[in-house]
């Protein structure tokens, strides 16, 4: 089966090289913003490709399960590196927002507050904060069955990454209602799927 090749291939990847080809963009971005290779506004380009690439690294992550179940390929495995690295870029995304952006310690706070496309931005990011701090072995033998039940948060955080992207967006734009609508027909397959498969 083509399924059993592919997974046969993916057997022999190492996760390091997951981790090492994802880490990848994130030093060539900063190297394009800081010698004018982002355009006129090298910083608004910055936090959009750290972000927009979170979320598609955040797609990928809540495709593994559906996509094994549907076509028998499985990247379970490197469902960690996915998350980690996710976790990653959305925190590379605020930090550039942090302090190439905002800059003035005051002002985050106000942003937070009065705008709602950073209040729901930054609701997500908190929701992944106890994912990434318990993505680890230790933390899976500790909690037991409480770690699928807390790992669960990654369906609202993507979520409000995709709502975080739409409202980000000026005017009407396909590509962030696109990204929501992956999104949310993911979660559907997993409510529906979750029971039998029995996963996080």
């Amino acid at each position: 089966m083509v399924a059993d090749r592919i997974n046969g291939a993916l057997r022999k990847l190492p996760i390091w090289a997951v981790y090492a080809g994802l880490a990848v963009p994130a030093p060539w971005w900063l190297y394009q913003g800081a010698t004018g290779g982002l355009g006129v506004e090298p910083i608004t380009a910055l936090e959009h490709a750290l972000g927009e690439f979170a979320l598609q690294l955040a797609i990928v992550g809540l495709a593994i399960t559906p996509l094994r179940r549907l076509s028998g390929v499985t990247l379970l495995r490197f469902r960690r590196a996915v998350g980690l690295m996710t976790f990653f870029y959305v925190t590379l995304h605020l930090m550039v927002w942090l302090v190439l952006d905002v800059q003035i310690v005051s002002q985050i706070w106000a942003d937070i507050v009065k705008r709602p496309y950073i209040t729901v931005g930054m609701g997500g990011f908190l929701l992944m904060v106890p994912l990434a701090l318990t993505s680890n072995n230790w933390s899976v033998r500790r909690l037991g069955t409480g770690w699928r039940k807390l790992h669960r948060l990654t369906y609202p955080a993507v979520l409000l990454g995709g709502v975080h992207y739409v409202m980000l967006a000026k005017g009407f734009q396909i590509e962030p209602l696109v990204y929501l609508s992956v999104i949310v027909m993911l979660l559907a397959l997993r409510l529906r799927i979750l029971p039998s498969l029995r996963v996080a």
